[in-house]
């Protein structure tokens, strides 16, 4: 069965010197604020799509890497997964560098790295970016 998730962003003003906020309407977890330097310059306590973006891609990795490392017959015991989206202004997303640090019992480096590999390439919201280099980082802890 499909699933819809919806968030809803309401802007006020020239893209500059205006501001917004986005809401999770599917979760109900909350309504953040969004502005042109919270996305460009630095954070100040407001979020940005590329942070909204990193959230979804750590989340959504961590998954698909629990899921291939269960079947295997490797359930992880803990996975600590940081996105890490690179914008450019003017340019855009330059970048996605995922870092996963694992405890998985059974498992080997070489394995565990090819997992995150796998993972990578094959979570849902990495196959929905496609056109953006994506890296990766994996360990063991």
């Amino acid at each position: 069965m499909a699933t819809n998730r919806i968030a809803t962003t309401v802007w006020h003003g020239e893209l500059i010197k205006g501001n917004g906020e986005t809401t999770f309407e599917s979760s109900g977890i909350g309504t953040y604020p969004v502005t042109w330097a919270s996305r460009a310059e630095e954070a100040n306590g407001k979020t940005s799509p590329e942070e909204l973006i990193a959230a979804a891609h750590s989340s959504c990795f961590s998954m698909a890497l629990s899921h291939s490392l269960t079947g295997a017959g490797t359930p992880p015991t803990r996975l600590e997964t940081k996105a890490e989206v690179t914008f450019q202004p003017g340019e855009g997303i330059t970048g996605i560098h995922l870092s996963v640090r694992g405890e998985v019992p059974g498992l080997d480096e070489e394995g565990f790295v090819a997992a995150a590999e796998d993972a990578k390439k094959n979570c849902p919201v990495s196959q929905a970016l496609t056109g953006t280099t994506i890296t990766l980082d994996a360990e063991l802890a």
